[in-house]
């Protein structure tokens, strides 16, 4: 065990500029271009559903399973109270999840740590895994799941950094587009149960409230995964 995780809490070689730069680039591109974000997207929906069942587990809700549907979108099913502060925290965490898990996986990246966090991935991905309870949830983890573990054991780490730079600039950045996406819909009248109108009900706060506030999460977890990745080479910064 011990040596396991010496082999887990190894550091491997600070990431090139280019190399950030670059990878956040095309996570951008993969975000903002309508075709790569369908394909893509699945990975934004599994972290938002993980963030919904995370909360409900923390606040001792029950967790009843969680659904991955093929057209990008998830349910997370939980029993409890209807009404209360675990409830709202349920509700709250799906949108803003996968910009908080950018976040800290930035820390991670910028210190080295890939290697733990790709079993990280690969830990966080098998307990969703027991609670899936459709075929395509079950099968999209595995996929992924398989991608993680085959970067972790087969690849170089220069690729594994580099990929997982990528993949930390890909939930930053695609922690912002669904909270943008939300509230068009609900300015069209097409998402009267949203997490933010849900979130109304339970608080008497307004919808677009919750939304700002999404959005503020989301953005701050921009900057700050933005500057943590690049802070070697910002001036001043002490090496």
């Amino acid at each position: 065990m011990k040596d396991l995780w010496n082999q887990l809490t190894a550091t491997q070689v600070a990431l090139s500029p280019w190399l950030v730069a670059l990878s956040g680039l095309a996570a951008l591109a993969a975000v903002a271009y309508r075709p790569s974000w369908h394909f893509s997207r699945g990975l934004i929906t599994i972290a938002h559903e993980g963030g919904h069942a995370l909360a409900a587990v923390l606040t001792r809700r029950k967790l009843r399973g969680i659904r991955l549907h093929s057209d990008t979108s998830g349910v997370t099913l939980t029993r409890g109270r209807p009404t209360g502060p675990g409830m709202v925290a349920t509700a709250a965490a799906g949108y803003v999840a996968p910009s908080l898990v950018g976040l800290g996986s930035s820390w991670l990246v910028a210190a080295g740590y890939i290697t733990l966090l790709l079993w990280a991935v690969l830990v966080l991905l098998a307990c969703m895994l027991v609670m899936i309870r459709n075929f395509f949830g079950a099968l999209t983890l595995l996929v992924v799941g398989g991608a993680v573990f085959a970067l972790s054991w087969w690849a170089p780490a220069g690729v594994q950094s580099a990929i997982a730079c990528a993949a930390v600039w890909f939930l930053l950045f695609g922690g912002v587009r669904p909270i943008l996406e939300l509230q068009t819909k609900r300015r069209r009248g097409r998402a009267p149960d949203s997490d933010a109108d849900q979130l109304a009900r339970l608080t008497r706060l307004p919808g677009t409230f919750w939304v700002l506030l999404f959005l503020l999460v989301s953005a701050a977890s921009v900057v700050l995964g933005g500057y943590l990745l690049a802070a070697r080479w910002l001036p001043g910064h002490l090496t």
